[in-house]
């Protein structure tokens, strides 16, 4: 063994470990753990946004054959905690949203619960609700943070002055819609209690921060509590905290001592259950010089949390750091309203924050005469703009310069509507793509040389579908100086070493940080032929070189769009995202997750929209049917390409993560080509048809 990299390890590509049992149906998931004798569990959800529960009939819902049990704000076990109201379910009275649980049914088979929660009759006393988001609310204020510890409002340099005396400008406001995560899996939960202890077999993308959440709320030591999570049906971050689904499982199981509990949220529950993006409203003022080089950044967001708990996304904070100018400043503020808590959702902040900066450059590299490629080149910044830091490595030029190139750029006619096609206008349009590269403290992971001459490396990591079974090994055989296929992988476990969340594309970089500290320990104790049982245990090492350089993930995108002359019908026709996100791991399921990211954000550009009834404060869409997502119709050619890219600062393997920056300045990409097609800004999405006829 030796501490020279393996490329034949890390760069390689072998199939997914655990593929195959994924394919046969043997992989199990949350609601296919094997238990014996499972009763099922159906929530009863509140049909008003405010109110008080007055009552709550069960007689009915008893008499029917096969229920167990009926919990009520009445008569459900108290918790421990309810600091967090958003896991304080069943214990009071109050409703703060529409779709709150306001009682649970635990019955012997799946129908029969939901049907005996169609018998529950929940008498509330309404009182008046308000869940409008505008900007104009007088009653808007600034958290004290935005999401991932950001500051919530920044200046430098004097905006309004420099606005004035531009020559260019820009000020427009550009809204996002409300999101809901969709994962395929539902989040699903098993509980059962065993002499105080408890076993939660969850859809989670942490198993241990699910088990401490659960242990505060329900008054448990951590030590008591088990979290199972091998494989999950997809995040895209709604799994990346615990939410009620988790809580009111354990509790309906302590209700039927002995016997487990399995509960799986319907596709309408996760409308108001498990979190969604925030809509938001963003006032976007640029200025810039006759040469296109910008002279003010501004961004203004107004966005929703709920009232019972707050979530502010870091909506801004991307402009703080992309372009070069003298004169910036950012502000987040607040409505609190009587909506379900907003959370994660793939790239929170990032996302919809880039969609409005890109579609602004695009607007003023337009009106100054620029081309919208060079406009960016020519506004790269040499440090971080908000910090002075140097960047760890910044490749946006290099992704921008080869997008152009493979995409056929300088063959563009810049006027809007100059190329048609038979019935339909053909536009192209670009925008920029960053992340930031996280790595979270607090991992452990055990290397130990088994009795076949193989190594098993244990940490509790989630593979949320991105691959981790695999990807990790990699770095593990890498950091061993062995073969892949000698390395056992053992992850998604509570009883394994504590992990960090799957979230914030920080996983390969934070479990791989730790399992490259534990195989380096592990080589220097026991030299390079250990023997059998030989076994060590380590911690992700401080990153000596944190505070000291700017450590982000670029990329450019590229759309083709085309607009129906006589419908309005919008078709993305062709995306090509490139992108700098330091060494990949493993270029299949790299690639993978980058036109993940690009098809979901195709998908926020023209489809998706949660549909919010004010009169009754709930989401209508609550399905597959009416909530559009892209279909593979809706995705003809989707191309994930990158820089190589060496920065040995990032971490011990170079990586940057890659599961949300694709997802990053697509729909931005996608809106700039349709006005390159048809002349029309649109600036509110999706890009429905009626915002393209006159």
């Amino acid at each position: 063994m030796t501490d020279l990299l393996r490329p034949h390890v890390l760069g390689a590509s072998p199939a997914r470990v655990e593929g195959a049992a994924k394919v046969t149906g043997t992989a199990l998931y949350a609601g296919d753990q094997r238990v014996t004798d499972p009763a099922y569990l159906h929530l009863v959800q509140a049909e008003v946004a405010r109110g008080r529960v007055t009552s709550v009939d069960a007689e009915a819902a008893l008499a029917l054959d096969g229920v167990l049990a009926v919990l009520t704000p009445d008569n459900a076990p108290r918790l421990a905690s309810t600091d967090d109201a958003e896991l304080a379910v069943l214990q009071s009275h109050d409703v703060d949203f529409r779709g709150q649980v306001v009682a649970a049914v635990v019955a012997r088979t799946p129908e029969i619960a939901r049907q005996a929660g169609a018998l529950v009759d929940v008498r509330i006393d309404e009182a008046p609700h308000d869940v409008h988001l505008g900007a104009d609310r007088d009653d808007l204020y600034a958290p004290e943070e935005v999401n991932a510890g950001a500051e919530t409002d920044t200046s430098q340099g004097d905006v309004d002055a420099a606005m004035a005396e531009a020559p260019f400008t820009v000020d427009h406001t550009y809204t996002t819609a409300w999101y809901n995560n969709n994962p395929m899996e539902p989040h699903t939960t098993t509980a059962l209690w065993s002499d105080g202890d408890l076993v939660l077999h969850d859809s989670t993308q942490g198993v241990h921060p699910t088990r401490d959440t659960a242990a505060e709320v329900l008054g448990l030591d951590p030590e008591r509590v088990r979290v199972v999570s091998p494989h999950v049906g997809g995040g895209f971050g709604s799994k990346g905290t615990a939410h009620v689904n988790v809580i009111i499982t354990a509790l309906a199981a302590k209700a039927v001592p002995g016997t487990p509990v399995k509960l799986a949220l319907t596709r309408q529950q996760m409308f108001s259950l498990v979190g969604y993006r925030t809509p938001t409203i963003q006032r976007v003022r640029l200025g810039c010089d006759e040469g296109g080089w910008l002279r003010a950044v501004a961004v203004d967001v107004v966005e929703q949390t709920s009232r019972i708990k707050e979530y502010a996304e870091q909506t801004a904070v991307p402009s703080r750091m992309m372009y070069a100018a003298p004169h910036r400043s950012t502000t987040h503020r607040l409505a609190a309203l009587d909506v379900p808590v907003p959370s994660w959702m793939r790239a929170p902040g990032e996302c919809p924050g880039m969609f409005a900066l890109e579609s602004a450059v695009d607007e003023l590299a337009i009106a100054c005469g620029v081309d919208p490629v060079e406009f960016r080149v020519r506004n790269e910044p040499e440090v971080e703009p908000e910090s002075g830091k140097p960047f760890s490595s910044r490749n946006l030029v290099a992704c921008l310069r080869e997008g152009a190139r493979r995409f056929g750029w300088d063959d563009r006619d810049p006027a809007p509507r100059s190329r048609r096609e038979s019935d339909w206008l053909v536009g192209t349009g670009v925008a920029s793509s960053t992340y930031p590269v996280n790595k979270m403290p607090g991992s452990a992971a055990t290397v130990r040389r088994t009795v076949d001459g193989r190594f098993r490396v244990e940490i509790g990591a989630a593979d949320i579908g991105t691959g981790t079974w695999t990807s990790l090994a990699q770095v593990a055989a890498d950091a061993l100086g062995v073969e892949f296929a000698d390395v056992e992988l053992r992850i998604g476990d509570t009883d394994l070493p504590k992990a960090t969340v799957a979230g914030g594309s920080s996983g390969i970089t934070s479990w791989g940080s730790t399992v490259v500290a534990a195989a380096r320990e592990f080589r220097a104790k026991f030299g390079d032929d250990p023997d059998e049982g030989d076994e060590l245990t380590a911690t992700m090492p401080e990153d000596d070189a944190s505070d000291e350089y700017a450590k982000h993930a670029f990329g450019a995108q590229f759309a083709e769009v085309r607009v129906h002359v006589d419908t309005g019908e919008v078709r993305v026709s062709r995306l090509l995202g490139v992108f700098a996100v330091g060494r990949v791991v493993n270029p299949r399921l790299a690639r993978s997750q980058l036109v993940g990211g690009m098809t979901m954000g195709l998908s926020m550009a023209l489809h998706e929209r949660s549909v919010l009834d004010e009169r009754f404060g709930h989401v209508v869409n609550h399905d597959f049917a009416e909530y559009h997502i892209a279909a593979n119709a809706d995705v003809p050619r989707v191309e994930a390409l990158w820089i190589d890219e060496h920065d040995p600062h990032v971490n011990p393997m170079g990586t940057k993560g890659i599961g949300e920056i694709g997802i990053v300045g697509t729909a931005a990409a996608i809106a700039n080509a349709a006005h390159h097609a048809t002349g029309v800004r649109v600036r509110d999405l999706p890009l429905t048809l009626d915002h393209f006829l006159s």
